[in-house]
């Protein structure tokens, strides 16, 4: 006897309001890296500032969509992936496009800048894995294990200030240097470094909201 048959899952009817939010997320994240790619082609920046309101327009939809989420009586099929698919567009791989933007294209600093995507993904992904276990039975997670991905709004508001006052490109603050005869490392891509770090430690434990 055959099985009974698998129910298709409909796509645009299994959205919810929350959802909504986080397609708002992953929209805003996307476009702002296409601003960066045309920054980089015409070096123009009559729209580029536009790029860092974007990402913070994504905190927004973030935010608003675990608040939707938890008002909701029909819960999302889709929620948990959707929400980090979007967080790593707009918190981890829009960051660091940002920064290769605006001048830290050295060979160590794309090293740096990948680390930090590769952080924000594996800290994703961990959560996911272990949502579970850190409600411990309430079904409600109760602390975030390592900093959350969308800290590293901290970073674009910091670049947002740099690029206001020109320390962009060559004028990058602190400068850059050439190591090991290799390639060049600007140290201010250090601060992605750390907050990759942050995001895939074991130590720090944030309380969730």
């Amino acid at each position: 006897m055959k099985g009974p048959a698998k129910k298709h899952l409909s796509m645009f009817r299994s959205y919810t309001v929350a959802d909504l939010f986080t397609i708002g997320n992953a929209t805003c994240g996307t476009i702002s890296i296409f601003l960066c790619l045309n920054y980089i082609a015409e070096g123009r920046n009559r729209f580029f500032w536009i790029a860092f309101i974007l990402l913070f327009a994504a905190l927004f939809f973030d935010v608003f969509d675990g608040y939707w989420a938890r008002r909701s009586r029909r819960q999302s099929v889709l929620g948990a992936d959707l929400d980090s698919l979007s967080d790593i567009i707009s918190f981890g791989v829009a960051p660091a496009v940002l920064g290769f933007t605006l001048g830290m294209r050295g060979g160590w600093d794309m090293m740096i800048l990948a680390f930090f995507v590769v952080c924000g993904i594996s800290r994703l992904a961990r959560f996911n894995v272990t949502a579970e276990r850190l409600s411990e039975g309430t079904g409600k997670v109760k602390y975030f294990e390592g900093t959350p991905i969308p800290t590293s709004i901290l970073i674009v508001a910091m670049l947002g200030i740099a690029f206001s006052r020109r320390a962009i490109e060559r004028d990058l603050w602190f400068g850059s240097y050439r190591l090991l005869g290799v390639a060049f490392f600007h140290p201010l891509t250090l601060v992605y470094a750390i907050s990759g770090m942050g995001m895939v430690s074991a130590t720090i434990r944030i309380p969730k909201p």
